[in-house]
């Protein structure tokens, strides 16, 4: 294996191959940064490339190495999101409207290189997480690597493009309405949303009141466990991806809302993973019962515009930021007290629905997007209130389960006739990202989807 082939290895190969001595870190993550330095021009994906810190600390790596020592991520290059605390940088969010510094990393960094990481750069994001695309006026557009004229989605954009285009062995993305799911389905790789509250988001706490959560974006599922074993210590996700149980899965193409189309792409992709799934020896069940009335959607907008509101309140310098993101966080501000908590109270009813459902089901399957990847700038022209119905529409399938709390996957399932990649969800009960790692594994194993590169 060359070092090209190793950039798109993953990062449980990558930590293998370090491991045994095929290549040093120093040696990795050099060419990681010299693919870095001639696509990223094109793609856009890093808000902040680390090099000098990031050759340092794969020397340092190396050094530890060669003292016999040894770690779960010991030389892997990584990159974080934009989102999550660097100590001595600012916090931004996808803006330009923090000036303040974090004294410290987030939890999930220091988790990161206490197991060895070398975090190569800091990835793009849309104004606050805002969009299912990674664009901004002034930061221009996160190109999706399969396709430079389509967007890698949002809100983990960066993230996702640097994983696909072979930058970086794995990244961490953020989570609020579907936002590591999206980016995953876009750009052909593996996106879990962890249970809520299993990945810390110190110094944050109970970000959008509690629907963002953090997790890994990856190119294998076993690059995912890794990671997770990492972030949330104490359960053995690695041991699942290779369990072989048979699993009881429920399918649905019901969207979340009344008059809501799925492209047929994407149904086909749905069910042919239904029919695979079946194959592998699993009872896989067409279940597409109501899961709750329109109040869900609705208290659903509510919630995200009142985050919109909040965390633009929380910025140095809002004025900074694009007029379209101002206007999302006025709707939010215009929003009445009691329609906030009434949306926030909803969450029991919510709950107790998908409870029911995973009371008679280890899984449910659905599609992650209702259509293929949107062409850069494909909104632009559309009103703010026009923009946020049709995200709505395409991402009907995610936010539910920000809501309810319930680990989520995006798992990679073909390409479309244009050669853009499609993807489904796996959803688990409450508590159980393992049995996603389970199902997906088997999937990957059966379907292999790293055999092509962007």
């Amino acid at each position: 294996m060359d070092l090209t082939d190793a950039c798109f290895a993953g990062a449980a190969r990558q930590a293998e191959l370090l491991r045994s001595g095929a290549f040093t870190s120093r040696d990795l993550v050099a060419e990681c940064l010299r693919r870095i330095d001639r696509h990223d021009r094109r793609l856009n994906a890093f808000r902040l490339v680390f090099t000098d810190r990031a050759l340092a600390d794969a020397d340092h790596a190396d050094a530890r190495r060669a003292r016999g020592d040894d770690a779960p991520l010991l030389g892997v290059p990584v990159a974080v999101k934009e989102d999550l605390a660097l100590a001595g940088l600012p916090t931004t969010k996808g803006t330009a409207a923090v000036d303040t510094t974090a004294p410290d990393d987030a939890e999930i960094v220091r988790r990161l290189r206490a197991a060895g990481a070398v975090i190569v750069g800091r990835t793009r994001m849309p104004e606050l997480g805002l969009w299912p695309h990674t664009e901004s006026t002034w930061a221009g557009a996160t190109r999706n690597p399969w396709s430079p004229d389509h967007s890698p989605g949002g809100s983990s954009g960066g993230s996702a493009a640097a994983v696909a285009a072979g930058l970086v062995g794995a990244a961490i993305g953020t989570d609020g309405a579907g936002s590591i799911r999206i980016p995953s389905a876009c750009t052909g790789l593996f996106g879990l949303k962890p249970q809520r509250d299993r990945v810390p988001l110190t110094p944050d706490r109970d970000v959008w009141n509690g629907l963002v959560v953090a997790g890994p974006i990856t190119r294998h599922v076993a690059d995912a466990a890794l990671l997770l074993d990492v972030l949330d210590p104490g359960h053995d996700h690695t041991a699942a991806v290779t369990d072989t149980r048979r699993l009881r899965i429920a399918v649905s193409l019901r969207t979340w809302g009344p008059g809501i189309g799925v492209h047929p792409e994407v149904r086909d992709a749905v069910l042919d993973t239904a029919g695979l799934l079946a194959d592998l020896g699993h009872d896989v069940t067409r279940v597409d019962r109501d899961l709750h009335d329109i109040s869900g959607p609705a208290g659903f907008a509510v919630r995200y515009l009142h985050s919109a509101a909040t965390t633009e309140q929380a910025l140095d310098r809002p004025d900074r930021l694009d007029a379209r993101t101002r206007a999302v966080a006025a709707l939010g501000r215009a929003l009445p007290a009691p329609a906030v908590r009434a949306a926030l109270a909803h969450t029991t009813r919510l709950t107790r629905a998908t409870d029911r459902l995973f009371a008679e089901h280890d899984l449910l399957l659905t599609p992650v997007l209702t259509r293929p990847p949107l062409r850069i700038g494909e909104w632009d022209r559309r009103p703010t209130l026009a923009a946020l119905l049709a995200a709505a529409r395409m991402t009907t399938f995610l936010p539910l389960w920000n809501i309810t709390g319930n680990p989520a996957a995006a798992v990679p399932a073909g390409h479309t006739s244009t050669g853009l990649p499609l993807a489904v969800q796996l959803v688990a009960a409450t508590d159980d990202d393992r049995t996603i790692l389970t199902a997906a594994g088997q999937l990957e194993r059966a379907h292999p989807w790293t055999d092509r590169h962007p």
